[in-house]
């Protein structure tokens, strides 16, 4: 890969690194807050509670597998799959639960800016595959 495209996908990284955080702040140190403003209703069973708390825990965690990637974005391409894939089935799953009614229009932020992070994702694949780079 060029050097010129280094920046650009260690700045895509970051972002992507930034933008998981700020969920889990959210999702995960204020759960019942962000579960009241997406699904307008409270977050009063324990099991859900933990079920919930957990899925932002996965997003704190994908946070630090982004900073991994953005570190060295050619080396770490096996972790850029797997966030990739879950950034992917993430947003679908939120959109469903759009759809079906169960969530407001707050929810297709987190689907828009997932699906946006997966487009940029597609194209760091290709220029891997372009400049012959292994990826995993």
């Amino acid at each position: 890969m060029r050097n010129k495209e280094f920046p650009f996908f260690t700045i895509l990284y970051l972002v992507a690194a930034a933008w998981n955080l700020v969920g889990a702040i959210f999702g995960y140190f204020n759960p019942e807050y962000t579960f009241q403003g997406i699904f307008e209703r409270p977050l009063n069973d324990p099991l859900f509670y933990e079920i919930y708390k957990g899925a932002w825990g996965t997003t704190f965690l994908f946070f630090f597998g982004y900073l991994i990637v953005a570190y060295n974005p050619i080396k770490h391409s096996g972790l850029a799959l797997i966030g990739g894939i879950g950034k992917f089935f993430f947003a679908i799953a939120e959109l469903q639960l759009y759809l079906a009614g169960l969530a407001n229009a707050l929810i297709l932020i987190i689907v828009i800016g997932d699906f946006i992070f997966c487009a940029f994702f597609v194209y760091y694949f290709f220029k891997l595959y372009q400049q012959k780079q292994t990826i995993f």
